[in-house]
């Protein structure tokens, strides 16, 4: 694998803050994954960051593996155990398991397949 297959994302999702595209979260071949707000959310009056541990700033968050905020997303216990035996998911995926099982949380998160620029996202 080339120098540059490295550093490219292998998979990416729409973060959304209370149903609105607020940046995007990004899982790379080296194992590290990077968060960051988009530039749309950060020029919005009244923006608010998704979590005190990520406030708001034009630089991305970079992280060895998945950031805990979005781990903590992660229903527990027997829904865990439930969701991962049904959807036939490797607990060994952070990544793939926040894009299976965030798109519809209780909370104001929530992750989304990234279909290119939608909702006016433009990072």
């Amino acid at each position: 694998m080339s120098e540059g297959e490295n550093s490219a994302p292998r998979r990416r999702l729409v973060v959304l803050f209370r149903d609105e595209p607020c940046g995007w979260l990004e899982d790379h071949h080296d194992g590290s994954c990077l968060f960051a707000y988009s530039q749309a959310w950060l020029g919005r009056p009244g923006a608010e960051p998704i979590s005190r541990r990520l406030p708001l700033r034009p630089e991305p968050y970079p992280s060895r593996g998945l950031h805990p905020f979005f781990l903590g997303l992660l229903p527990e216990g027997w829904l865990f155990d439930l969701a991962v035996a049904h959807l036939k998911l490797s607990e060994a995926d952070p990544f793939g398991l926040v894009a299976a099982l965030c798109r519809d949380n209780i909370g104001a998160v929530s992750l989304q397949p990234d279909e290119g620029a939608r909702g006016g996202l433009h990072v």
